[in-house]
C-alpha cells in the first residue's frame, strides 16, 4: 500500500466529502487533486532525502510526527504545521510553483490549491512517521522508500510531478563536493536560482535543519 493509499483511506468519504467542499468540486475531483497534492510532497520529501544531511534532518524530524492524528486534529494548528512543513520540503516559491502546476492538471484554482498543501502535509508526515517507527527505518531505508513511493505515480501525473520537482529543486548532478552537497547519496540535485541565503550561497529548497 502507498502513502498516498494510506492517506484516501484515513481520509475516508467524510474527509473527502469535506474536501470537495473546500474545493467546490465533487468527490472524484477531489480524490485526484488529493493524490495530486500528496505526490507533490512525498516527491519533494524523496529530493531531500537524497542528501544524506538532508535524510538525516528528515528522519529526524519524523520522530516528532509519530502517534499524531492529523485527521481529527483543528483545522488552525494542522495548518501552522503544514506551512511548517512545505517551507522545509518545497521552499515557499516551490510551494507556490507546485500549485500552479497541480492547479492545470486538476482544473482547480492555484489558491485553492494553496489552502489544501498545507493540510495534506502533516497527513503525509505522519503517516511516513508511523511507517518509519513500524519498520525500524533509519535515515537511508526512509530515502529508499520515498524514492520507491516517487517512483510509484503513474502516468501523466507522474509525468507532471517530475517536471514541478525538477524546476523547483534543479536537475540531479554527479557525485561532487559543492556549498549545498555535504551528503554521501548520488544523484544530488543541483540547486535552481533564486533560492539565496543572505551570504549570498544558492540553496536548494528543502532546509536540512528541521
Amino acid at each position: 500500500m502507498t502513502l498516498n493509499d494510506e492517506l484516501l483511506a484515513e481520509l475516508g468519504d467524510s474527509g473527502l466529502e469535506q474536501i470537495a467542499g473546500m474545493l467546490g468540486t465533487d468527490t472524484a475531483t477531489a480524490r485526484d487533486v488529493v493524490t495530486a497534492v500528496a505526490g507533490a510532497i512525498v516527491g519533494g520529501l524523496a529530493r531531500n532525502a537524497q542528501r544524506a544531511d538532508g535524510a538525516e534532518a528528515l528522519r529526524g524530524a519524523l520522530d516528532e510526527h509519530v502517534d499524531t492524528d492529523p485527521f481529527t486534529g483543528d483545522v488552525a494548528s494542522l495548518t501552522r504545521d503544514g506551512h511548517g512543513i512545505l517551507h522545509h520540503v518545497l521552499g515557499g516559491h516551490g510551494t507556490e510553483q507546485a500549485a500552479t502546476g497541480l492547479s492545470r492538471f486538476a482544473g482547480v484554482d492555484a489558491s485553492t490549491i494553496m489552502r489544501l498543501m498545507p493540510l495534506i502535509a502533516p497527513m503525509v508526515m505522519s503517516l511516513l512517521a508511523n511507517r518509519a517507527e513500524a519498520h525500524g527505518m533509519d535515515a537511508d531505508d526512509m530515502a529508499d522508500d520515498l524514492d520507491r513511493e516517487r517512483a510509484a505515480v503513474p502516468g501523466e501525473l507522474g509525468d507532471l510531478l517530475e517536471g514541478l520537482l525538477s524546476a523547483i529543486f534543479g536537475e540531479a548532478v554527479p557525485e561532487q563536493g559543492g556549498p549545498y552537497e555535504p551528503g554521501a547519496r548520488a544523484g544530488r540535485p543541483r540547486p535552481p536560482d533564486g533560492h539565496a541565503t543572505p551570504d549570498g550561497h544558492e540553496l536548494a529548497p528543502g532546509n536540512p535543519d528541521w
